[in-house]
């Protein structure tokens, strides 16, 4: 499993690096000011793999714009980044950006719990833009959590699974043990609610040993 530090503001990228986490993300529609000049520090300041992303407010971020302006903000970033993370409505600039050697994060946040063909069939859309599929959801019960870490430890590899909120917070410790790539935590302010530090999940992943 890697930490992937979700960071609300480019100067907690050394920090996060330093605390352990092994990809930082550069949450992009949550920074102020130059989005050029943050990741060009950030750049400078860490040897971790960068991931860009620009999160729309479908999917519970502050980009409000359209395919097209996602890219021309992107576009000046690309060659100081490593992933970029594509929702499925930018996903027709995935194969300009897979072309010039950047690795796709194709994610879907869902606000509702997808039965297990759901989960098999996005895990299938998303890879036909993407490396690495994300798929972040709301289970609600046991079963649905069930659910989910069965869909995790059958899907192709690699994957990344996560839980949104609160309820059944721990479900961001367990799905990681179960063969999903990534866990997203937090250096500084949660870019979303129930994630852990960096500094607790290093923690849990010693006492894991894993």
């Amino acid at each position: 499993m890697k930490i992937v530090a979700a960071l609300t503001d480019p100067a907690h990228a050394l920090m996060a690096q330093e605390q352990g986490a092994d990809l930082d993300e550069l949450r992009l529609d949550l920074f102020e000011g130059d989005l050029l000049e943050h990741t060009r520090r950030c750049r400078d300041e860490v040897t971790v793999p960068l991931i860009a992303t620009l999160r729309s407010a479908q999917e519970g971020g502050r980009y409000f714009g359209n395919a097209e302006e996602w890219m021309e903000r992107l576009s000046p970033l690309v060659p100081l980044v490593d992933y970029i993370d594509i929702e499925q409505r930018f996903s027709p600039h995935a194969p300009a950006l897979r072309a010039v050697g950047k690795q796709v994060i194709a994610s879907v946040h869902e606000g509702t719990m997808p039965g297990l063909s759901e989960l098999f069939q996005l895990e299938r859309n998303l890879r036909a833009f993407g490396d690495i599929p994300k798929i972040i959801v709301s289970p609600q019960t046991d079963d649905d959590l069930i659910d989910l870490i069965s869909f995790t430890t059958a899907a192709k590899k690699p994957i990344c699974t996560g839980v949104m909120g609160s309820h059944l917070r721990y479900a961001r410790a367990i799905l990681p043990l179960f063969g999903s790539e990534f866990v997203y935590c937090h250096t500084g302010l949660p870019t979303a609610e129930g994630q852990y530090s960096v500094e607790e999940f290093v923690q849990l992943r010693k006492l894991l040993g894993v």
